[in-house]
């Protein structure tokens, strides 16, 4: 029969091979890995990761994977996907990938919960989880390159309740090897299953985007593993009938090649970016910018007084759900462009404890809040691979201090280090492991390849 795009999609889900990873690949997934589970980790001391895990204890059956941060406490594999993928993405701390979505939490849990799920004697090695875990990564990658609408940050629907969706569903159709029309089948299941507006940022129910990608996608590959059957042309652009095509508004889909000795994965030429605070990517550029006049005001004035300030001016790209002048609570504030430059400006720095309800409520904070003018200049794109952030200090004096971020640390163009990214991962899963558990699980990741089971995990 003639290629189409979906069954080169799927064609490439069965074909890809270990040999296909190259070193780069290897290292950047486990980098990912790792800096998913420590985000899953701390995210699971959250409100909303523990709404997410009260509503799934109501099921009880078939409880054999594991949740984040509850020793002891397993559920159903879709289900311990779902409440796994809340608590990746219940800070906004997980990572980033261009064209926007965010990759790890959509697959992950998926492929932990799948792994658990096996019979002893099928259990998938750590080679053959690294394999599916990028088999999902590229999976969604070329999606997002199927529209120029995707390389913007998004407005109507949340990118990884759509790509996600459907990463999550061709992670899991590899680890567990269906077949070439069995992939095919999950890939339609999951585009019916997939989408998440846009104005549920900032809300107690965005992680539930990356929850139900994640969970989603291992029920479409299970439907399709045992016979369900669905639209074989659903990433095909068919005249008159939307398919994939309907989550875009500018959609021309290509074939997927099947992969040779040759193959270069996308995460071959496209980074990942890590976050160092827990909040939306975009505000990364405006707290290092925030840093840096900062600095230039204490070499200016010897402290930092909010008194000497007249106006602080924000130079950011127009994005309608990031620009969020008064937030009143935790998921607002880490979608605020003014409130994570004041909170830069006023404490030296953005972390955890930023988003606290007293953290969020100070009254110095407020007055600081007061001062903020946005401009939106016509050269600053809302792209996360084009645009940045500048903060300028208009004092009383007349003076004026200016600090402009094109490229934040941990961006794609500036990754985080290994030092810095072990950091982060020890510092999250410090939250709910002991010392000797978290070395444990470097050590597991960064061996990967040779774990016979990757269950283990």
């Amino acid at each position: 029969p003639e290629e189409t795009v979906t069954s080169s999609f799927a064609s490439f889900i069965r074909a890809a091979r270990p040999e296909h990873l190259s070193q780069t690949v290897r290292q950047r997934s486990k980098r990912m890995i790792l800096d998913s589970i420590g985000v899953g980790l701390v995210g699971s001391t959250t409100r909303v990761f523990d709404i997410a895990l009260r509503y799934c204890r109501l099921y009880s059956s078939v409880a054999v994977s594991s949740v984040y941060g509850k020793p002891g406490v397993k559920l159903s594999p879709t289900l311990a996907a779902f409440t796994n993928g809340v608590a990746t993405h219940s800070m906004d701390f997980d990572d980033t990938w261009h064209p926007a979505t965010h990759p790890s939490g959509a697959i992950l849990p998926a492929l932990l919960a799948a792994s658990q799920m096996l019979p002893p004697n099928t259990k998938p090695n750590g080679l053959d989880f690294l394999l599916a875990f990028n088999v999902g990564l590229e999976v969604q990658g070329r999606l997002m390159h199927f529209s120029t609408e995707a390389h913007d940050i998004p407005k109507r629907f949340h990118p990884p309740s759509v790509v996600g969706t459907l990463g999550s569903a061709a992670a899991t159709a590899k680890l567990l090897s269906l077949s070439s029309a069995q992939c095919c089948h999950a890939l339609g299941i999951a585009a019916s299953l997939a989408g998440a507006p846009m104005a549920n940022a900032a809300t107690q129910a965005k992680p539930l985007h990356v929850g139900n990608a994640t969970r989603l996608g291992l029920e479409a590959a299970l439907l399709a593993g045992r016979g369900m059957e669905a639209n074989p042309l659903i990433l095909d652009d068919i005249p008159g009938c939307s398919g994939f095509s309907a989550f875009y508004s500018v959609y021309q889909p290509k074939p997927l090649s099947t992969p040779n000795e040759h193959h270069e994965f996308l995460l071959e030429k496209q980074d990942i970016a890590f976050k160092r605070f827990p909040a939306h990517l975009g505000m990364h550029w405006v707290v290092d910018a925030a840093l840096s006049v900062r600095n230039l005001f204490i070499n200016y004035a010897g402290s930092f007084s909010p008194s000497l300030i007249r106006t602080i001016m924000l130079k950011i790209p127009v994005s309608k759900y990031i620009n969020r002048p008064f937030p009143s609570s935790e998921h607002q504030a880490r979608h605020s462009f003014q409130f994570n430059a004041c909170a830069a400006l006023l404490d030296g720095e953005v972390g955890l404890g930023s988003f606290s309800e007293g953290s969020i409520h100070r009254q110095e904070l407020r007055e600081l809040l007061d001062k903020v003018v946005v401009e939106h200049p016509e050269d600053n794109m809302a792209n996360f691979d084009k645009m940045y952030g500048e903060v300028a200090l208009l004092l009383h004096s007349g003076d004026v201090l200016t600090g402009k971020c094109d490229t934040f640390y941990g961006h794609w163009r500036k990754p985080l280090s290994k030092e810095s990214l072990l950091k982060k991962f020890r510092s999250n899963a410090s939250h709910v492991l002991p010392e000797e558990k978290i070395e444990a699980i470097i050590t597991l990741v960064d061996n990967l390849e040779n774990l016979s089971d990757s269950s283990q995990l």
